[in-house]
């Protein structure tokens, strides 16, 4: 059976053509502002996914947000409640930065420089 993978807005094509064809299947999760998908805080038992996508941006609410705007603290407890990877998309120079700003994010969370997130995914997917 393939396995699904969910992606922000703005992830790489390419990233995501290559899981697709590497027998994977890919489908929109929105943050509640860009209607992208299913809203992250909609994400259950009976449709999780196995991997999340995206970029911090994408997760990271302004101080003004909307309330159906999910948070980063939203994420990461659907993310920790269902046990699904999340992979951020973060040049390696700015992670400490990244980090620090998400409140040092739970494990199953992983800043990865974009030149490695095809490795990342894999590597989570093949488990």
């Amino acid at each position: 059976m393939r396995k699904i993978v969910g992606y922000f807005d703005g992830t790489n094509p390419l990233l995501l053509t290559a899981l697709v064809c590497n027998g994977h299947d890919t489908l929109p999760v929105s943050n509640g502002r860009d209607n992208h998908g299913q809203h992250v805080r909609l994400i259950n038992n009976q449709n999780r996914f196995e991997l999340l996508l995206g970029h911090v941006h994408k997760i990271f609410a302004p101080e003004n947000h909307q309330p159906s705007d999910a948070t980063y603290q939203d994420v990461f407890h659907v993310c920790g409640t269902y046990s699904i990877p999340l992979l951020l998309e973060v040049p390696a120079a700015m992670q400490p930065e990244a980090r620090s700003l998400l409140g040092d994010p739970p494990e199953i969370v992983r800043l990865v420089d974009p030149a490695d997130m095809l490795a990342a995914a894999t590597a989570i997917l093949a488990d």
